[in-house]
């Protein structure tokens, strides 16, 4: 990834995290109302409270409000399939964290939650591989459909012209270190999807 990034690039970050903020709000508060094993509601609440937390600052440093959706996502029902696009939108919101400590490194709680955020479905994803069986074969399937839809998500978040000197290098890294985390448990073969 690019280890620097221009000023220029400081408000559309800003504006992307607001938009994933809020979708990531909507996506928890689905989440919740599925069947999940014990703890993990516990830890979609607080999770919902940091959100909240997060949509709240960008609004403040951007001097508007988000777009929330007016009704929540639809969110797989098995919970094999829902932790794994958890686990793939929380690796995706690390790395935008990342870009953003580039050029806002006083941000950095947001890029410990994300942390904290990936790295508890990670562990989630992890439990459920290594019961191996359908659960598994059913989540390694549903990494393969995410990872498919992950490029033009990627783009979209790119888009802004202030990224376009670094589109290709920024999308290319995003990409592979999301790669590296979905091989590195057993997600897919350690080749790219």
């Amino acid at each position: 990834m690019k280890e620097q990034l221009p000023q220029t690039c400081e408000r559309p970050l800003l504006e992307q995290f607001l938009k994933a903020e809020a979708i990531a709000l909507a996506l928890v508060r689905a989440t919740q109302a599925r069947d999940v094993p014990p703890g993990v509601l516990a830890f979609l609440r607080r999770h919902e409270e940091e959100e909240v937390r997060h949509l709240q600052q960008f609004e403040e440093m951007l001097g508007t409000t988000s777009t929330r959706p007016a009704t929540l996502p639809r969110v797989p029902s098995e919970w094999c399939v829902l932790a794994v696009y958890l686990y793939g939108y929380e690796s995706l919101g690390l790395q935008f964290a990342r870009l953003l400590m580039i050029v806002r490194p006083d941000l950095s709680s947001i890029l410990k939650d994300e942390e904290g955020h990936a790295k508890f479905f990670e562990t989630e994803v992890c439990r459920i591989l290594s019961h191996g069986g359908e659960a598994a074969e059913k989540t390694r399937q549903a990494a393969l459909a995410w990872r498919r839809r992950l490029p033009p998500t990627v783009d979209r978040y790119l888009r802004d012209e202030a990224f376009a000197p670094f589109r290709d290098d920024l999308r290319r890294s995003m990409l592979e270190a999301i790669d590296e985390r979905f091989a590195g448990v057993g997600l897919c073969e350690e080749q790219k999807f």
